[in-house]
């Protein structure tokens, strides 16, 4: 049997008497792409900041890479290869693309900031962060001011600094949301070449999406995963259509 990446076990966060995740227990498998979805209110976002370590749970056990990292902070988190894109660093607007991603790979060598005006023109440093904006479809970009790059573009940029944190599973928290149609295309297809690099876990409301780029997918309403499955049985699944997917396929 193939060791999970990733394995939650009744995890459950609340506030109060609300139970936001309540008992999630699940696998990711090495290299898959598993996408977790439902209504809005339904504890997607709760369960990934669970899972960074942005947010304590307050009770079950998280498993990563065969460590119980349950009451580890998010930035030893990341040093073991648990990414989150958009928690990882923010984009600094007066720095290119390059510099962005560029830092990211200091970073990662645990260099020290002081000098972090001049990362991007250290060869160890520019040659990774261009591998890495390569794979998003960055590279002619690699110059431009971050803060000057389209809404979509920043998404990618985002993306590429997690890549330069070498991740073994990386979190992705509504990647589409907020871009036009070929925008979103675009970072689709970023998304769906990744897939042969790193184990990705998706929120996305964008079923489109979310079909076409998961291996499975899990479905969580009010706090609790009613299934976990392939995107054609998820689609068919007469549960999760009354709880969720049918709705959102009428709209």
């Amino acid at each position: 049997m193939t060791k999970s990446v990733l394995e939650l076990r009744n995890l459950r966060k609340a506030y109060g008497a609300l139970a936001v995740t309540d008992d999630v227990s699940l696998s990711v498998h090495p290299g898959e792409l598993h996408a977790i979805i439902g209504p809005n209110g339904a504890g997607k976002t709760t369960l990934i900041h669970q899972i960074s370590g942005l947010l304590p749970s307050d009770s079950g056990e998280i498993i990563f890479d065969g460590e119980d990292v349950t009451r580890l902070p998010m930035h030893q988190r990341v040093r073991r290869g648990l990414a989150r894109s958009f928690q990882i660093t923010s984009i600094l607007p007066g720095f290119s693309a390059l510099e962005n991603v560029a830092l990211a790979v200091q970073a990662r060598s645990g260099s020290s900031f002081r000098f972090f005006g001049h990362a991007a023109r250290e060869r160890a440093l520019n040659e990774p962060a261009m591998d890495c904006l390569n794979l998003v479809d960055l590279g002619a970009r690699a110059q431009i001011m971050a803060g000057l790059l389209s809404h979509g573009e920043k998404r990618q940029l985002e993306l590429s600094i997690a890549l330069a944190t070498e991740p073994k599973l990386l979190l992705l928290d509504e990647p589409l949301a907020g871009t036009g149609q070929e925008e979103s295309q675009r970072v689709v297809e970023t998304l769906r070449r990744l897939k042969s690099h790193t184990t990705i876990v998706l929120i996305e409301h964008d079923m489109d999406a979310v079909f076409s780029l998961a291996d499975r997918v899990s479905v969580l309403v009010n706090g609790r995963l009613i299934a976990t499955d392939t995107p054609e049985r998820i689609r068919a699944n007469a549960e999760v259509r009354a709880a969720y997917l049918g709705e959102e396929e009428a709209v």
